[in-house]
C-alpha cells in the first residue's frame, strides 16, 4: 500500500470517529453522518424540517443526538405490526 492510500484510509477512519463522538456537527459532517448529500441537507434546513442551529446567522450546526432522533422519527410499522393493530381495532368494534 502506498503512503497516499494509507493516509486516505486514516483520514476516513478519523472522520468516522469524529462523526460518532462529536456532539455538534458541521453541515459536511451531518450530511456524511446521515448518508445524504449536502444539497439535500440544505433543503431540509431551509424548509426547517430538521433541527439545527445558526449561532452567527450563517453557519449551520447540528446536534448529533437531535439528528439521530430526527432520523428515527416517523417509524413505519412492519406488516405484522399493522395487522396486529388492525385486528385490535376490529376486536374493539372500531369499524362500526
Amino acid at each position: 500500500m502506498s503512503k497516499e492510500e494509507i493516509k486516505a484510509i486514516a483520514d476516513l477512519v478519523t472522520a468516522n470517529i469524529i462523526g460518532c463522538t462529536k456532539e455538534v456537527l458541521t453541515s459536511d459532517e451531518a450530511a456524511r453522518y446521515m448518508g445524504i448529500s449536502k444539497s439535500h441537507l440544505y433543503k431540509l434546513t431551509m424548509r426547517q424540517e430538521i433541527p439545527h442551529f445558526k449561532p452567527t446567522g450563517k453557519v449551520v450546526y447540528f446536534n448529533r443526538t437531535e439528528v439521530e432522533q430526527w432520523l428515527q422519527s416517523n417509524r413505519v410499522a412492519t406488516v405484522n405490526e399493522a395487522q396486529a393493530q388492525a385486528e385490535a381495532y376490529c376486536k374493539k368494534g372500531g369499524a362500526q
